[in-house]
């Protein structure tokens, strides 16, 4: 259950660092254009977001929006690792 809750958690935070990062990034709903709106995306990507600087500059962006995602891909085999044993 306490799995559970923490993947949720974890991918609801996802959702909201993308968010900001589109408002920011973007300067929708008004906003000013702000180039520090992905630093929420860098602590859930950590520790992926330090490999990236081994791609090249274009797809960094993308990767590093999407390296959260490896986190949660871990939580989740992880909960399903550990449901199994019980």
């Amino acid at each position: 259950m306490a799995w559970r809750m923490l993947i949720w958690l974890f991918a609801l935070l996802w959702l909201a660092a993308l968010a900001l990062l589109a408002v920011g990034t973007f300067g929708l709903f008004g906003a000013e254009c702000d180039p520090l709106s992905g630093i929420f995306l860098l602590p859930l990507g950590l520790p992926w977001n330090l490999v990236l600087g081994i791609f090249p500059p274009d797809p960094r962006f993308w990767l590093a929006a999407a390296a959260p995602g490896l986190n949660l891909a871990i939580f989740v085999a992880l909960s399903r690792m550990l449901g199994r044993r019980r």
